[in-house]
């Protein structure tokens, strides 16, 4: 983890595999998001820049988001520990456009996320 210019604490998410991106993923958001697994401490509402690499891509997605999930370490359901970020609008969708795009055949699975 590092600190952006802005303020904002930057992660780096490298997506390996289109099952993890589904698992990240935050479907249920309106603008999406992903989890991101991190046993640094966050708060609700803490500004997020995050620099996303999703699965047989070499391209770094950056996104600017907010904290809007919390999965504390030993959580039931064997949830691994993280944060849920939402995007915010400054890439105008283009991350989340892209996520659902790759996971279009795999959005309404009954696969378990790591928020759900």
């Amino acid at each position: 983890m590092s600190v952006h210019s802005s303020g904002r604490k930057m992660l780096n998410l490298q997506l390996k595999d289109v099952e993890s991106l589904y698992k990240s993923f935050l479907s249920f958001l309106e603008e999406g998001g992903l989890f991101v697994e991190t046993g640094e401490a966050y708060q609700l509402g803490d500004e997020i820049f995050l620099l996303v690499t999703l699965p047989e891509s070499e391209e770094r997605y950056p996104v600017a988001g907010t904290v809007v999930w919390i999965t504390p370490a030993g959580a039931a359901g064997n949830h691994p520990q993280g944060i849920g970020v939402r995007f915010g609008t400054k890439d105008e969708g283009k991350l989340h456009n892209r996520v659902e795009k790759i996971l279009a055949e795999m959005i309404d699975s009954d696969i378990p996320t790591y928020t759900m």
